[in-house]
């Protein structure tokens, strides 16, 4: 498989380059990598003063709760938004040698998601200080990631195409975005904020939302997912990475010439 075939040949290289832009980011950073941990841990602290004391929120553990939210929501609109531009803000590199497109999406994946490991560190020593069992259910975390990266990356692969012939798609996705953070979840749990059917469609009609709810359950909560539901949002984001994939393998040839 042509897909397979070329992440193999090209790993070096997208593992290379996702080092160097963590590098270029923190170069000029007193604190250097300090803050990609800095960085989620105190949003968390100004969204617990605001919905946790302020608009007193009922959740249990609720700085636990908050922050499996915003890393995962972190990496989610970070990778989606810089997908927009991936392939104009590389042409220096693309105009001069072959490089399948979708690999530049990689890497930024690579980048964002050595951050998300930095979060999680810091979750799993929260969880230790506000003494939150841990149980089997936590293991559960491997697939739950496995279809979010895979989500992430099949949306970022339509965007990364489209992005190199609309200019303001990156505009349009950014306000996007600030929307459908409000309806994912990340500060309140949705099914408890709306009980009931609506508010349990509403949660796996969102797949960003219903994978964020199924972390908090099993790092939190003790509770299984929906394997149902796990299963439905794994099959449609292969098939968009196929779409994304054949996409991009169709066209890159002409994206030079367009940007």
């Amino acid at each position: 498989m042509r897909l397979i075939d070329d992440l193999k040949k090209y790993n070096e290289y997208t593992i290379y380059s996702a080092k160097a832009e963590l590098k270029s980011e923190v170069v000029t950073s007193y604190l250097d990598w300090i803050w990609w941990i800095l960085e989620p841990l105190l949003t968390m602290v100004i969204y617990v003063i605001v919905f946790g004391y302020i608009f007193k929120s009922s959740e249990p553990n609720f700085p636990v709760f908050l922050f499996i939210g915003i890393i995962m929501w972190n990496f989610f609109s970070k990778v989606i938004n810089s997908s927009t531009t991936l392939v104009k803000s590389n042409r220096g590199i693309i105009s001069k040698v072959y490089l399948p497109k979708y690999l530049l999406l990689v890497s930024n994946m690579y980048k964002n998601g050595y951050k998300l490991l930095f979060g999680l560190l810091v979750e799993l020593v929260m969880m230790v200080v506000f003494r939150v069992k841990i149980s089997p259910c936590i293991l559960m975390a491997i697939p739950i990631f496995a279809v979010f990266f895979l989500f992430c990356f099949a949306v970022s692969t339509i965007l990364l195409h489209f992005g190199v012939y609309v200019n303001d798609l990156s505009y349009v996705v950014s306000i996007l975005l600030k929307f459908v953070m409000y309806l994912t979840g990340v500060f309140y749990s949705i099914e408890n904020r709306i009980p009931g059917t609506a508010g349990m469609i509403l949660e796996r009609c969102n797949p960003v939302a219903f994978l964020i709810s199924s972390m908090r359950k099993v790092m939190i909560y003790r509770e299984m997912p929906s394997l149902l539901w796990l299963g439905i949002w794994f099959v449609f984001s292969v098939i968009l990475s196929v779409i994304g994939i054949r996409l991009i393998y169709k066209n890159e040839n002409s994206y030079v010439k367009v940007i």
